[in-house]
């Protein structure tokens, strides 16, 4: 349910804002007390802004500021509003009792104010429904050692799950192959969560939301954020497309309104696609990451004051993180990660082949999602770690006794080379009934093409049933995933197991794919590409 995060901390000792213990009848010292409280003030202060702006852009920052009327700004809604069965299970912890932080990043297009209306134009869109138009996905390693944000392209079709809407009760249906900004707008903020976790089978631990007006007072409070173009651009065409975005080429610090127009231009960056935005975002985010972890500017109260209003004005947040406190507690562990270690990707896509203009995600997609998965560094940088390596996330429900697990068994062994192996789902299957999965049945239905075994299952209840079977036959954690394509747990017997009684794992190749265009966040050299046909 929607709701206002108010009067929800009271000042750490227990004191409020008035004169109290400060008065006649103390010890004396009045007015120096007064002065160390306006020096711890201004340190609170100071450090409270940093945090605040910093966990909004998945950056760093110490220090908290218990006052009711920034607890008041906060916005708070619904982390899931998906059934239970379609959610992620959460992920188990390491050996060392650490766990990895997923947080959703989600840049609303709404028009809901006059403000965001007059800054998105399109005016018979105005009160409409919103598109999460930037979503991006900031995973922090178990350890706390490396940071990764993956982008999604907002034109990238894919399923969304069943969301109920937490103020209304309205039930949003399933939809297969809808554009993934639509999902904002079935019930809000908790649908785009469920959609990244049915796509990808990472649970998500918290959502940070922003709009239009938000990105501009953050922009502004910050007092500008540098980015770099190779040539003058315009974003403009002649049939009025383009965000409006005007520089010369070189180096430029943007605020405000003109910040807004960079994180949204399309028109003029490269190839004029989503994923040249994407790039553009990236590039702001590391660049504001970097402005704020300097604290060059955050120097003047005034400034720092402006920027803690700005920013529990401008978000919306999961109930997890509906106060100072929680959102301190949220920076405390970003902070441990140093800016060389923030690596920013974009989802490896292609166009799809019958909607133009939309993309779809690829295998390179599943790899990147599993590296994500598995807390493995997107930057080729993790060391030995003294503690285990990640293990499966926990199911929800244990797996049954083998006996009592139904299995299918498809021959997924097809190749152009060497087309399928005969016979090859029927005797796995007698290998399985054999090591006690009684319930295991052959699907004849023609072969398919498997390059990797791999066991599928529709839903969190039988997850456990999955990754029991797994253990069973040696396949993998990583080969065990969630599909809707399937009815049950299902066994797609792949090239890689051809013949033999004895499954054995290819290799893993854990290294990130180039197609996911990684970007260093420590990198100060990334300029964005002008499409020649936007200079002037």
């Amino acid at each position: 349910m929607s709701t206002t995060a108010a009067d929800q901390e009271a000042p750490e000792d227990g004191r409020g804002g008035g004169a109290g213990g400060s008065g006649a009848g103390g010890d004396g010292g009045g007015a120096g007390r007064g002065a160390d409280r306006r020096r711890r003030r201004r340190r609170v202060l100071r450090w409270s802004a940093t945090v605040l702006s910093l966990v909004i852009l998945g950056g760093a920052g110490a220090g908290y500021l218990y006052y009711r009327h920034l607890n008041a700004n906060i916005k708070s809604d619904d982390l899931n509003l998906a059934d239970a069965k379609d959610a992620a299970p959460e992920t188990k912890a390491n050996a060392a009792g650490q766990k990895p932080l997923n947080i959703l990043l989600i840049g609303s297009d709404a028009r809901n104010t006059a403000e965001n209306q007059k800054l998105g134009g399109a005016r018979d869109t105005f009160n409409g429904v919103p598109l999460a138009d930037v979503q991006m996905l900031l995973h922090v390693s178990a350890d706390r050692s490396n940071m990764s944000v993956v982008s999604m392209p907002r034109d990238t079709l894919l399923d969304i799950p069943k969301c109920t809407d937490p103020d209304t009760g309205k039930v949003y249906p399933a939809l297969t192959r809808e554009i993934t900004n639509a999902s904002l707008g079935r019930g809000g903020p908790g649908c785009t969560v469920a959609t990244w976790e049915k796509l990808t089978d990472i649970h998500i631990d918290h959502f940070m939301m922003i709009d239009f007006a938000g990105v501009v007072s953050m922009a502004d409070a910050i007092g500008g954020v540098p980015v770099c173009v190779d040539a003058n651009v315009y974003s403009h065409t002649s049939d009025g497309k383009g965000s409006g975005l005007k520089l010369e080429k070189g180096t430029h610090e943007i605020k405000g309104k003109q910040a807004l127009q960079w994180l949204r231009t399309r028109y003029g960056f490269e190839d004029d696609t989503d994923l040249a935005r994407a790039k553009a975002q990236h590039m702001y985010m590391n660049s504001m990451v970097r402005q704020l972890r300097s604290e060059a500017k955050l120097s003047n109260p005034n400034s720092l004051r402006r920027l803690a209003e700005a920013a529990t004005k401008a978000i919306t947040v999961d109930d997890g993180l509906d106060s100072i406190k929680k959102m301190y507690d949220l920076a405390t562990e970003l902070q441990k990660v140093p800016t060389e270690r923030i690596t920013m990707t974009t989802m490896p896509n292609r166009y799809d082949t019958v909607q133009t203009g939309r993309v779809v995600p690829t295998d390179d997609a599943a790899k990147l999602f599993r590296l994500v998965r598995e807390d493995i560094a997107l930057d080729g940088k993790d060391t030995a770690k003294a503690t285990a390596s990640p293990s499966p996330t926990t199911p929800t429900d244990p797996a049954a006794a083998d006996d009592e697990i139904a299995v299918q068994v498809h021959n997924g062994t097809y190749t152009d080379a060497l087309g399928a192996a005969r016979g090859r789902a029927a005797a796995v299957t007698q290998l399985l009934v054999g090591k006690g999965f009684a319930r295991a049945v052959a699907d004849t239905s023609p072969a398919t093409s498997e390059k990797t075994t791999v066991i599928r299952y529709p839903s969190a209840d039988l997850q456990g049933d999955a990754q029991r079977l797994a253990k069973v036959l040696g396949i993998p954690a990583s080969q065990v995933k969630k599909s809707t394509d399937v009815s049950g747990v299902t066994l797609f017997v792949g090239a890689d197991w051809r013949s033999g009684s004895a499954y054995k794992a290819p290799e893993q190749d854990d290294r990130t794919p180039e197609s996911a265009q990684t970007m260093n966040a420590a990198d100060t050299s990334q300029c964005m590409h002008v499409d020649p046909a936007y200079t002037w």
